[in-house]
């Protein structure tokens, strides 16, 4: 049995835009060879049958690239290298707990299970409809092909972690928080780091822009004054896994880890 860890360009946004491209092929090939269209309208539905497939043409090629590109059975497989990047920095004692935020299909979780063999890890998700073909019911089929035990899943919140304070030796999470609507994404982290105990592990991977999150360099400082003892945002887009030509056609400009401890 393999494990399906999908693909985070969901195949259903390239199919939507392979679809859209086709019609409005469609709608230009209909008004220019045929007569249905009146000379009034004949214009103007030629330019927008154009114009939206020429936008729907580079997007779904676009979407092709991403999809092959973060494929776990491509050639590049910028997933899982970044999955296995994160799990790097995680090393637990026997006996630790360890949470994943926005589990997915459960590969984070998974990875860090199996760098940690003696550690528990719980991943939560609210698996929306964004993402529909992930759910719990994977997690577990894909922790049951790695042969991986040491994992469980649960539905949950980033906006309101349902576990107490300093309950979990260590959080990791990649590439959730930039996807919440939200107006400050840095009380999310806060939220993250509140069920973290002293002394704990934190590796959270995501796309740090100062559009999205703000000042992160003030947010790193602000652990710092708090306490924690190491704090570091660290660069993923210098080849890291991700190359900076990939982090700029692919729009993930901003990517790196929150790493340290509590």
């Amino acid at each position: 049995m393999k494990p399906n860890y999908k693909n985070w360009m969901p195949k259903g946004m390239i199919y939507a835009g392979a679809g859209g491209t086709g019609a409005f092929l469609a709608l230009y090939l209909v008004v220019r060879l045929t007569g249905l269209v009146s000379a009034g309208w004949r214009t103007a539905l030629l330019a927008t049958g154009l114009a939206g497939f020429a936008v729907g043409a580079v997007s779904t090629i676009w979407m092709t690239l991403m999809y092959r590109t973060f494929s776990y059975d491509g050639k590049r497989q910028l997933s899982r290298r970044i999955i296995e990047e994160i799990a790097s920095h995680v090393s637990l004692p026997e006996g630790s707990e360890a949470l994943d935020i926005g589990c997915g299909s459960g590969a984070l979780t998974i990875a860090c299970a199996r760098h940690n063999p003696g550690a528990r890890f719980l991943g939560v998700d609210r698996w929306g409809k964004e993402y529909a073909s992930f759910s719990k019911t994977l997690c577990e089929q894909n922790a049951e092909a790695e042969g991986v035990q040491n994992v469980s899943f649960a539905k949950g919140d980033a906006f309101h972690l349902d576990f107490a304070d300093e309950r979990f030796d260590a959080v990791v999470s990649n590439y959730v928080y930039h996807n919440i609507p939200s107006r400050d994404r840095q009380a999310i982290l806060l939220e993250t780091l509140r069920v973290l105990k002293k002394g704990g592990t934190f590796a959270l991977h995501d796309i740090f822009s100062k559009s999205k999150y703000g000042d992160m360099q003030a947010f790193v400082q602000k652990l710092r004054d708090l306490g924690y003892q190491e704090v570091q945002l660290i660069s993923t887009t210098n080849g890291n896994p991700i190359t900076p030509f990939e982090a700029l056609w692919m729009e993930l400009a901003g990517s790196a880890l929150l790493v340290g401890k509590k």
